[in-house]
């Protein structure tokens, strides 16, 4: 199994349980692994037969900048689930955190793996 990643994609974004929350827009990054067979574009040298990481990125971004969430747990379900359906992602492991969000540590988060991991 190969992996494509994505580090630190820092998105602003409307999130959080607090009144304060829901009016400004904050950031969180994300760190993305995505499980993808690389040789056949390696073969080729054709973009054609790769995972996209431009173009998971540019998906994400559009999806979080315009979403409006009060967990990181619905919004990380909500990227995992657009990822795998979108680009045909088989497995995953997706970093979620909120620099800043918690006085004396540098970030928050969570991290979920969705999907069966190819051999």
């Amino acid at each position: 199994m190969d992996i494509v990643y994505i580090r630190d994609l820092q998105i602003q974004t409307i999130i959080g349980i607090y009144d304060w929350e829901r009016e400004v827009r904050q950031t969180v990054s994300i760190d993305l692994e995505m499980a993808s067979d690389i040789r056949r574009a390696a073969e080729t040298d054709n973009i054609e037969y790769a995972l996209n990481y431009k173009a998971v990125s540019k998906r994400i971004i559009a999806h979080v900048e315009n979403r409006s969430a009060l967990l990181v747990e619905s919004l990380a379900e909500e990227i995992a689930a657009l990822v795998r359906e979108e680009f045909h992602v088989p497995w995953l492991r997706l970093r979620l955190s909120k620099p800043g969000a918690l006085r004396g540590a540098r970030d928050v988060g969570l991290i979920i793996e969705r999907g069966e991991k190819p051999a």
